[in-house]
């Protein structure tokens, strides 16, 4: 099967179970015993050069619009092409591979099927297939995830005027996320406001969740540490309780070896593409985590990440399966 057949029956599957079934089908056959774990990845092969496309998706999958130039369906590009083009990328798994279909690599996922297989594996190195071709992510970009709420007693807007409001602190604490470093190294971010329940009460309850990243984890400590101080700072400021949870984490850090960046920058080239080395947040995160050597290659031509609007360039998932060889081929020969 050509990876453009793959991702025709695949990209518009919804669900990790149903994603995952498609593939153990695909897999199964002479030499093949595809396996699924506890948290639903599906492992094919035991070799020690790992490759991983992650299965599940941020909007769920619909039929696809195909033109020539480009095809059109939510998450046809991420990750459904990454999956094809490693699908398809050899008739037969070779003994010195492992192909990993994790689940848990989006939103609030918190890398749970790159984590799982992390924990019995240890690779000679993980690549994560991911992205647009051409990109080459060595820095695993780290992430810390939180929800606050700031509670208060409540009451009626002009009856109980002087009572404290919890909405006075949640804005003191979106301005201190606002004014936390933002650049090539770091970001901040509020994604979701929520709270109140009428016009002329006060509120008793506000909240807001926020995603901090940075390329270096002592960067998160510090703007952790800032974050919390804030918090408690607005909640006694306005004399509201403040609630804080972590929703998730992300480690931030770089294992990739010359070598692996070196196949890399040889494969893109064999392709026609100038390697561009960056920061990203992706499955290989896990590995680099448990010290693994790791990188992330892009795999396919596209735009509209996320959106309801993403397409891929048809022709380009040819050369993604010809980069995931290429690279292959790079690895075996250095390794010996």
């Amino acid at each position: 099967m050509t990876p453009l057949e793959f991702l025709r029956e695949f990209a518009p599957v919804a669900g990790n179970e149903a994603r995952a079934d498609f593939l153990v089908r695909y897999f199964s056959g002479p030499g093949e015993e595809p396996e699924v774990d506890e948290v639903g990845n599906v492992i094919v092969g035991s070799g020690p050069l790992a490759f991983a496309a992650h299965i599940d998706t941020v909007l769920e999958p619909a039929p696809l619009t195909l033109e020539e130039e480009r095809w059109w369906g939510p998450a046809i590009g991420d990750n459904s092409s990454g999956v094809a083009v490693l699908a398809t990328a050899w008739e037969k798994v070779p003994k010195d591979v492992t192909l990993v279909f994790p689940v848990g690599e989006e939103g609030l996922g918190n890398l749970l099927g790159a984590r799982t297989y992390m924990k019995t594996h240890t690779p000679e190195a993980f690549v994560a297939v991911d992205g647009y071709l051409g990109g080459v992510v060595v820095d695993a970009l780290g992430s810390l995830r939180m929800q606050v709420e700031f509670r208060g007693p409540g009451g009626h807007s002009w009856g109980d005027r002087s009572a404290p409001n919890p909405a006075f602190a949640l804005g003191r604490l979106i301005r201190a996320v606002e004014e936390l470093p933002v650049g090539e190294r770091q970001s901040r971010s509020v994604a979701r406001v929520w709270g109140g329940e009428a016009i002329n009460a006060i509120p008793r309850e506000v909240g807001l969740t926020l995603d901090v990243r940075a390329t270096e984890e002592g960067l998160l400590k510090e703007a952790e540490g800032r974050l919390r101080q804030q918090i408690m700072e607005a909640a006694a400021a306005v004399g509201v309780e403040a609630v804080q949870k972590v929703l998730g984490r992300r480690p931030a850090g770089r294992t990739a070896t010359p070598e692996l960046i070196e196949c890399a920058r040889a494969a893109a080239l064999r392709v026609g593409f100038e390697a561009k080395l960056n920061a990203g947040s992706t499955d290989m995160a896990a590995a680099v985590e448990k010290g693994v050597p790791a990188v992330t290659l892009g795999a396919y031509r596209g735009g509209g990440a996320h959106t309801t609007a993403e397409w891929v360039d048809p022709a380009s998932l040819a050369s993604g399966r010809e980069l995931l060889l290429a690279f292959y081929e790079c690895w075996r020969s250095r390794r010996g």
